[in-house]
């Protein structure tokens, strides 16, 4: 048996970010994950991990910072020797209508979702380029094809990440590196179970297949990505939205 992979997901200890540190784990790679606060919840998914008999390191890291982020690289690299499969999963919301919408709403969500991003890439390719190999899959969402009301900084930070992910895929496809993007649709997290019942039934009526999506969804096709059967496959977006943003497109 060779030596075993090591996966990094930012925004790993809860909500897709959770499921896809564990997806990862039972595919064998031991996993690295990022979180910004909840001790508690890392420290939980840390066990969840090691159970799957792979070693786990929770680092609090706020990816949105150039600093921050390089430490974050650097700990993972310490601890498990290499990064293979990096997942740039962290983000947040700050919704609100664009004429109410506050210059800090604005920018704090393009920091941490699309310029958290450019940092993580700019220091794990670093590693991936003396490796000559690397998965990088970037968490983008199908609001940055579609765009929607209350999320125009949400929108912008995740079309962003369209543009870094085609672009990074040029760059370092000669370096043996693959980058490609997930943009997901409406997924069952803590996030949209506190949505009203009227909201969900409303999104309902616009997926073609006619159900919400769950994070193993997405966490499946990262978990193919990462894998060596997807490694003529770069630049790509791949929505995993029941068809929702067909009509975007």
């Amino acid at each position: 048996m060779g030596k075993r992979k090591t996966a990094l997901i930012t925004g790993g200890s809860r909500g897709i970010g959770r499921e896809i540190a564990l997806y990862l784990a039972q595919k064998g790679m031991n996993i690295v994950f990022s979180y910004l606060s909840n001790d508690e919840a890392a420290q939980k998914t840390v066990e969840e991990i090691e159970e799957k008999g792979v070693k786990a390191l929770a680092v609090k890291a706020d990816v949105g910072s150039f600093e921050e982020s390089e430490k974050l690289i650097n700990k993972t690299v310490e601890a498990m020797g290499s990064i293979d499969v990096l997942v740039n999963n962290a983000g947040i919301i700050r919704d609100n209508l664009m004429l109410r919408m506050k210059e800090e709403e604005f920018d704090e969500v393009i920091r941490i979702n699309l310029k958290g991003v450019f940092n993580c890439i700019k220091h794990a390719s670093k590693i991936m380029i003396k490796q000559k190999s690397g998965k990088i899959i970037n968490i983008s969402s199908i609001i940055g094809l579609m765009g929607n009301i209350g999320q125009t900084n949400y929108a912008a930070s995740k079309a962003g990440i369209f543009g870094i992910t085609k672009s990074a895929a040029k760059e370092l496809a000669l370096r043996g590196i693959t980058v490609n993007a997930i943009a997901p649709g409406f997924i069952e997290t803590e996030m949209t179970s506190s949505l009203s019942d009227k909201h969900k039934e409303a999104i309902l009526k616009a997926i073609p297949l006619g159900r919400i999506g769950s994070s193993k969804d997405v966490a499946s096709i990262v978990g193919f990505l990462s894998s060596e059967e997807a490694g003529y496959i770069t630049g790509q977006i791949i929505c995993v939205d029941g068809g929702l943003a067909m009509g975007s497109l």
